[in-house]
């Protein structure tokens, strides 16, 4: 087994974290094997050196070595790109074309963000990781290839199992030897190692002087979380190179340069969600029809009060709750809003005394949901003085939806 500083030097990797030996040192034992790998660790930790040193040590390092990157190639190409494609197999397909599987033969893959494969090129991986075999797209012939297939992820691959987004046994199958890289905020000895390393070369680049940092400074910076890891020390190392005049960075210069915790982050949403929340459309249109039987009901409701003896003016302000509730959010389309049942309120329903809710009420008073919906946009025009942005606030309704009611109601 070859020692780890030629290495380290021959791939530009930097520092003595014992962590990092020990996946350097795995990737070095597995190199002269075909054993599939899966290389697993946060997003700017480097896991790109690990597959470009499995390779070279190989038995397959004057053959091809090919990096993927799952996660920016469309899903309606994935599968010609890994696995190629037969002439007129799809819009666009002028000339056959062959896959990386097909030109790596002998070589090796390194598949980065594995875990964003769709779920039916998994199956075609899998294929290939069990027997050798793939089949272009639009193409019934087997073909075979020999190909080491080193993948890398930054997800939890367990929880992306759960929720039915990769395949167990290919993660099995990917996964016999498995090297995880230490975040950077793990490897605080080798932070100041890799920003010196860093300053250095942007030195050159733009031909000036390093800047070197304060002990003070070097504490500040090792003792920062980097959420974006060996990446986010390089972008540092470069911005503190080209803007700042000195040399000689302190500590509170330095930490003009350090994003507050958090701040650079996307949000974390809970993984648990809500009851409210539907796995489906075919659930969520359920729920927008039952909410609006559960209007219709509340409908009726009002006009079965009044009936009974219950006050005209209360009625009217629980209508206009009620309308203020139903197009309180726009997230309903148009066209299913449009559906909704006009109910109104001098449908005529009986008690037990047969009574008759016209009966109830004066004949001047507009019984009609769609015209107290009218005199309400009208009356909040008016307050607004025209002003739909306010009426639709006003009235809590979006603004489109206000838009589509004056135009239906020609107001």
């Amino acid at each position: 087994m070859e020692s780890l500083q030629p290495i380290k030097q021959r791939f530009e990797i930097i520092g003595n974290d014992p962590h990092l030996n020990r996946a350097l040192e795995k990737a070095i034992r597995v190199a002269p094997t075909d054993i599939s790998v899966l290389v697993t660790g946060e997003s700017g930790v480097g896991k790109e050196s690990i597959p470009k040193i499995i390779h070279h040590l190989s038995h397959r390092k004057h053959a091809k070595y090919i990096a993927v990157n799952c996660g920016a190639i469309p899903e309606g190409t994935i599968d010609s790109e890994l696995f190629g494609h037969e002439k007129g197999s799809f819009t666009g397909a002028t000339s056959a074309r062959s896959g990386y599987f097909e030109v790596a033969d002998s070589g090796t893959i390194f598949l980065d963000e594995v875990g964003e494969l769709p779920l039916t090129t998994q199956v075609r991986l899998l294929r290939v990781l069990e027997n050798g075999e793939f089949i272009r797209v639009g193409s019934s012939q087997v073909q075979k290839t020999d190909v080491r297939i080193v993948a890398a992820t930054n997800l939890n691959m367990q929880q992306a199992i759960n929720k039915g987004k990769f395949r167990e046994d290919l993660f099995y199958r990917l996964s016999t030897i498995e090297i995880n890289l230490p975040p950077l905020r793990e490897r605080a000895g080798d932070i100041h190692l890799l920003f010196r390393k860093f300053a250095s070369d942007f030195a050159q680049k733009y031909k000036m002087p390093p800047v070197k940092l304060s002990d003070n400074a070097v504490k500040a910076l090792e003792n920062y979380g980097f959420p974006g890891n060996i990446r986010q020390l390089r972008n540092i190392a470069e911005e503190i190179s080209v803007v700042e005049e000195k040399r000689l960075i302190s500590s509170e210069g330095l930490l003009q340069y350090l994003p507050a915790k958090g701040t650079n982050l996307p949000s974390v949403i809970d993984s648990k969600k809500s009851s409210s929340e539907f796995s489906s459309e075919r659930e969520i249109m359920y729920k927008v029809l039952f909410d609006m039987r559960n209007d219709i009901n509340d409908l009726k409701k009002l006009t079965l009060d009044l009936m009974q003896g219950g006050s005209v003016e209360k009625v009217k302000e629980e209508s206009k709750k009620l309308i203020q509730k139903i197009y309180k959010e726009d997230a309903v389309d148009s066209e299913i809003e449009d559906q909704v049942e006009v109910v109104r309120l001098n449908e005529k329903y009986k008690d037990s005394d047969s009574y008759e809710f016209e009966e109830t009420i004066d004949a001047d008073e507009s019984l009609s949901i769609q015209d107290k919906e009218i005199e309400l946009i009208k009356k909040s025009l008016d307050r607004n003085k025209g002003k739909r942005k306010l009426a639709a606030k006003e009235l809590g309704i979006s603004e489109r939806t206000l838009y589509r009611k004056i135009k239906h109601y020609d107001l």
